[in-house]
């Protein structure tokens, strides 16, 4: 136990530690493990001592998580995904937030939330099921579309109806990326637009867990809070921007023209294929359930990094900063069961299980993949599985 524990601390120091130094760094570190990798290098190749002592069969290897995190943000930068949960949250006629929109549906700036670093968790581990306290609700919508936050179409609780404790009914997915912060920036100090990129050292997968129900009880006036913060699970395997250079893609046309400081000379997404499986409980098999494509993102991962900079908040090596749920314009490309089964008015048949949100034992698994002739680059697995509440 106490050498896993240290073990499992140096890796992540030492991981944070050559997050630090900049992208010609991080360049020199991966050329030189490719090239200890190829086939024509004779280093490793001819040296079977040198093998033993420098690989580990994957059999023997537990995956932890990658960094030491010590920030957390998660952003909104899914157009279509804010557009669906905007009609839950607001009214048809209306979708988008205000700051996310001006007249004519135009789009300034993009929202995020501070979220908490201690309970993001690797690939694998268990989701505990959260508790809080909600209001009962009523079967019939009382006309007040701003206060019917997932509740629309089930009716939003009465003005003195009591709380009510107990485990979330409506635990959801979160289809996201992050990327993960290297050199960071002096208190007070911006990022510039055209160099956030030389800030970032590379994407991981990332499920935000998310209990509706208690989001929707709590999040005014303040935000997201017991809702968001039981668990967050990212995949153990960070890729590399240069690794993704040859996937890079033009980003959506923004309308109107970003205010200057999100102004980028030349924006750019990726092609990376998403994929989300769900094995319900009981069940061999799992099923896909969405198909999506990290491309479809509105803000980019560098607009992300130069708003979070604007007021001078300084990140720090390791720092993790969530896309939000990316979602296509297609309806088998949403990135989480409130759109997919439209808060459950629409339920999922998954081999004959009917699923409108997730159920004790049920395993969500996230993938990803880019594609070019002659190989892929891949992100591993995002996986977790649901359990009942602790006694």
């Amino acid at each position: 136990m106490y050498r896993y524990y240290f073990l499992n601390r140096a890796v992540r120091v030492t991981t944070k530690l050559f997050l630090a130094p900049r992208r010609p760094a991080w360049k020199e570190a991966r050329s030189t493990i490719q090239k200890l990798l190829s086939f024509t290098e004779p280093t490793l190749r001819d040296n079977a001592d040198l093998r033993q002592k420098s690989l580990v069969p994957m059999r023997k290897v537990e995956m932890v998580l990658p960094m030491e995190i010590g920030d957390y943000t998660d952003f909104f930068s899914s157009m279509h995904h804010a557009k669906n949960c905007g009609t839950k949250f607001r009214r048809p006629r209306n979708p988008i937030p205000p700051n996310w929109h001006h007249a004519l549906s135009r789009f300034h700036l993009p929202i995020a939330y501070h979220g908490r670093a201690s309970s993001i968790v690797i690939s694998g581990t268990n989701i505990i099921r959260p508790s809080d306290s909600r209001r009962t609700v009523h079967s019939a919508l009382d006309g007040n579309w701003l206060n019917s936050v997932f509740f629309e179409g089930q009716g939003y609780p009465t003005g003195d109806s009591p709380p009510y404790f107990g485990p979330s009914l409506k635990l959801d997915f979160e289809l996201e990326m992050a990327s993960v912060v290297g050199p960071g920036n002096e208190l007070g100090k911006t990022v510039d637009v055209n160099k956030a990129a030389d800030h970032i050292f590379g994407l991981v997968l990332m499920n935000d867990w998310s209990a509706r129900d208690i989001q929707a009880w709590e999040y005014v006036p303040l935000g997201q809070f017991l809702g968001k913060s039981f668990g967050t699970t990212i995949s153990p395997w960070i890729v590399t921007l240069d690794a993704l250079e040859p996937f890079a893609c033009d980003a959506p046309e923004r309308d109107p023209h970003p205010l200057p400081y999100l102004a980028e000379k030349k924006s750019k997404n990726y092609d990376i294929a998403l994929e989300v499986q769900i094995k319900p409980s009981g069940q061999k098999d799992s099923s896909v359930v969405t198909k999506c494509n990290f491309k479809h993102l509105y803000w980019t991962l560098i607009q992300q990094v130069a708003h979070h900079t604007i007021n001078g908040c300084n990140l720090r090596p390791g720092d993790l900063l969530g896309t939000g749920a990316i979602s296509g314009p297609e309806p088998e490309s949403l990135g989480c069961l409130l759109e997919l089964t439209w808060n459950g008015q629409k339920p999922l048949s998954l081999n004959g299980t009917r699923l409108k949100f997730l159920e004790d034992g049920d395993e969500v698994i996230f993938t990803g993949c880019c594609k070019e002739d002659g190989y892929n680059v891949g992100f591993g697995t995002c996986a977790g599985k649901v359990v009942p509440p602790l006694d």
